[in-house]
């Protein structure tokens, strides 16, 4: 089982990102998914969360209004729009998979069983 994480790089204030998890060997379409940063000398923080059909979606304070998580379950990717991004948006942002099916998205990073590799995303003043 793999997540794979993709789309950081190098960007301006103001500029947008968009990341991409892939799973393998297995599918993840009924699980929650949740996207989480850890920029240097800072804890792993929450970012963003969506139930099995992308109906249900939690964001932090901080990324709200410019941040938007998607999925394609035919496609057994999660998706993270970034819009104006800001130097405080640097960070590694890693995906995450919850094992259990067709549960509400948890905020706790512990709660998810599966982890991507992380991308990391540098946002220039």
């Amino acid at each position: 089982v793999q997540l794979q994480a993709s789309g950081g790089g190098l960007v301006q204030a103001g500029g947008s990102l968009r990341l991409s998890c892939a799973a393998s060997g297995r599918t993840f379409s009924s699980a929650a998914m949740g996207w989480f940063r850890q920029a240097p000398g800072k804890e792993r923080e929450f970012v963003a969360a969506i139930n099995w059909s992308g109906g249900i979606k939690y964001y932090a304070d901080s990324v709200k209004g410019r941040f938007t998580i998607s999925r394609d379950n035919a496609k057994n990717t999660v998706n993270l729009q970034m819009n104006d991004l800001k130097p405080e948006d640097t960070a590694v942002y890693y995906c995450a998979a919850e094992e259990a099916p067709y549960g509400l998205p948890s905020l706790r990073w512990g709660a998810y069983d599966y982890w991507g590799q992380g991308t990391l995303v540098t946002v220039s003043s």
